[in-house]
């Protein structure tokens, strides 16, 4: 009777080890969500800058890491045009203002901001076109030159603004 009671226990857990195995979730964890049975391509156009002012490696650093971004996290093959996803658009600002004021009148902050207008089209749906716009700020010492932060800040903004894109894109949040 009692080994009877030890092949019930050693069943139980055996089911139970079944059970766990069978019962797993996966995640994605950058966030795309593509049906790859239907969406293969995707074409980024190189966005200009149309900004008032103009910092002409902002243009280069944006096109590069956005481009990377979806080489990096899907496995859509980037193609030059004809694409299921198209994405295109402009950099319409490249702004800095004062943002904090000291006591004796002078700035002690200065924000700088990036502002992007993006045209995305799916040709496999096109209830999810959209134009929108994107942005990201920085803000550093009004001690500093722009011309000293200037790269290490549009490193930063880029990048940010690449993963709204393709959230808004591709995430499906």
């Amino acid at each position: 009777m009692d080994w009877i009671k030890k092949m019930m226990h050693a069943f139980a857990l055996i089911s139970l080890l079944i059970l766990v195995n069978a019962c797993s979730v996966s995640y994605k964890f950058n966030g795309a969500s593509i049906n790859y049975d239907k969406v293969k391509t995707i074409s980024v156009a190189d966005f200009p800058i149309k900004a008032a002012y103009v910092y002409a490696p902002l243009a280069t650093k944006f096109n590069e890491k956005l481009k990377d971004v979806y080489v990096q996290q899907t496995r859509l093959r980037l193609v030059p045009r004809n694409a299921d996803l198209q994405v295109e658009g402009e950099i319409t600002g490249y702004n800095q203002y004062n943002q904090a004021v000291k006591a004796d009148g002078y700035s002690s902050e200065v924000k700088l901001t990036i502002t992007v207008n993006v045209r995305y089209v799916n040709n496999t749906n096109h209830e999810e076109d959209f134009e929108q716009q994107f942005s990201a700020f920085r803000t550093y010492d009004s001690t500093q030159m722009l011309t000293a932060v200037q790269d290490e800040l549009i490193e930063q903004m880029v990048k940010e603004i690449a993963d709204q894109i393709f959230n808004a894109t591709v995430a499906n949040w």
